[in-house]
Order: structure tokens, then sequence, then C-alpha cells
């Protein structure tokens, strides 16, 4: 009898990761169609990667974009399904099915501006976020990003670096497409889903890492408590060129927390060593903020 509610207590958590990964991946790929048909396609403005090879082959062919968008991802889907895993291909592939089909569905749908600048800016926010959301589920919605990870693999480049590379060639011959304004419209387009997609991913309330050595330690530590209510850890380190021993204060904090993080630290000790890094991801300790009365 125990067993068995242990089980139910184990699968009840494993349905409901499931469903808010396929929630995600529906509303980031439901997201993504409005983007392209409500406003980048009407206005002749591409996405980079295999969407924007896309949006030209149906511009040139006069056929559905749907049909290019499942057709070219395909074979990239099979190569991510050997080479990265079963669950981010199979992610991967619903993710797209469901874009594919929500673009044929809002094929009827007029655009809401035809104004390139304005479709750029609004277009590129509403991409981003959408493809945002399919990542934090475990997917893609481009089948590039599955040859950049593979690259990266062999080659000392970045998988971003290898990704920019594709899609300078993809936006530079949107200019041949479409026009060269519209190729500039559909840089504007990338960048902002570009920047959107880490905030997606990130969040806004973005956590960093601080790593703090000085001799007025414990002060720092309490003060850092006390006025912004984050716990921290004294590590122990040692000095390489001196081969004193120095206590490091090690703590998380959100971004919005760093400015005055920093004034603490200066007003403590203006000699202080002080580091911040970005963090994607924080679980499990105690790096909830406690009440400070």
């Amino acid at each position: 009898m125990e067993l068995t509610e242990q089980l139910v207590k184990k699968t009840k958590p494993t349905r409901i990761k499931h469903l808010r990964r396929i929630a995600f991946m529906l509303i980031g790929a439901a997201l993504f169609s409005v983007g392209l048909e409500i406003f980048l396609v009407p206005n002749h403005i591409i996405d980079g990667g295999i969407t924007g090879i896309s949006i030209m082959l149906a511009h040139m062919l006069h056929l559905p974009l749907g049909i290019f968008l499942t057709v070219l991802n395909l074979p990239f889907l099979i190569l991510g399904y050997k080479q990265i895993g079963k669950t981010f291909a199979l992610s991967t592939l619903f993710a797209v099915i469901m874009m594919s089909i929500g673009t044929q569905l809002l094929i009827p749908v007029q655009a809401l501006t035809l104004d390139p600048l304005l479709a750029s800016v609004f277009g590129g926010i509403i991409l981003g976020v959408g493809v945002g959301l399919v990542i934090r589920a475990g997917g893609s919605l481009d089948g590039t990003e599955i040859v950049a990870i593979l690259i990266n693999k062999k080659t000392p480049f970045s998988v971003g670096e290898i990704v920019m590379f594709f899609n300078f060639f993809i936006l530079g011959s949107a200019g041949f497409v479409f026009g060269w304004d519209h190729a500039m419209y559909s840089l504007i387009a990338y960048y902002i889903a570009f920047k959107m997609i880490d905030i997606t991913i990130e969040g806004l309330d973005q956590s960093k890492s601080v790593w703090i050595i000085s001799d007025q330690y414990r002060d720092i530590g309490d003060a850092i408590v006390s006025r912004l209510g984050r716990g921290v850890t004294y590590l122990e380190g040692e000095g390489a060129y001196s081969g004193n021993d120095k206590k490091v204060i090690f703590c998380v904090i959100t971004r919005l927390e760093e400015a005055k993080l920093k004034s603490i630290v200066d007003e403590m000790d203006s000699e202080a060593f002080l580091a911040v890094g970005n963090i994607h991801d924080v679980k499990g300790g105690r790096f909830k903020k406690k009440d400070i009365h």
C-alpha cells in the first residue's frame, strides 16, 4: 500500500511537468506563428535560419509557408534524433508541426500593420518570446540550431557564432528576394527576437552569482544578510601570490539587487575584490529571499 502511494506521488509531478512542457511548446509555437503571419510575412520581412529560407521559398514558389517549415526542418530533426537525443528531437518535431499548422490557420487573417518598422519590432518581440518558451520546454523551432550544436562539438566556434554565420547569409539573401530595405528590417527583427529569446529563457529577474574577497568579510556578509535578505556562504581560499588564507563570500542575487550589493561592499571595504557573473538557472538551497524587518 505504501509503495503504491509513493508511486502515485512520483507520477503526479511527472505528469504535471510533461503537461507544462506541452503547454509551453503550444504557446511558443502559436506566438511564433502570429509573429510570422500577422507581422513579418505580409511585410516581406524574414527571420533567420530555416524560417527565413522558408519565407523566401514560399514567396518565390507561391506555396504555403507551413509546408517549407516542416519539410526543411525534417532532415535536421532526424540528425538531432540520432546525435542529440530522442526527447529533444520529438519535442522539436511537435513544436515545428504546431508552428506549421498555426501559420496555415492564420493565412486568412489580415496583417495588424503594414509599416515595416512596426512589423519588425513587434514581430521580433513575439517571435523571440515564442522561441524562448519552446527552448525552455526542451525543444527548438529551427533546424540550424541542431546543426550548430553538432558543428560546435568538432570546432572551436560557439553555437551562437555558428548560428550567426548561417544567418548572415540567409538575411543577406533577403536583399535579393525582397529588396535591401526589407533585408535591413529583417536584421532589426532578428536582433530584437534574439534579445527576447534571452529575456524569455533567463527571465527579467535574472540571477547573478557574486564572489567577494575582503578582510572585512564578516561585516560584508552580515550586511548582505540584513540589508538584502540574501544568504551568504563563506568559502576557504588561499592567495596564490601571498600564500595567505582568505575568506571568500559567495552569494546569489537578482539583477535588480546588484547596484545595492556593490554599494554595500564599497561602503564596508572599498579595496575588496568583487566579481559578478550571470546565472541561467537557480534551484534548491536557500535562494528564496528572506523577509527583512
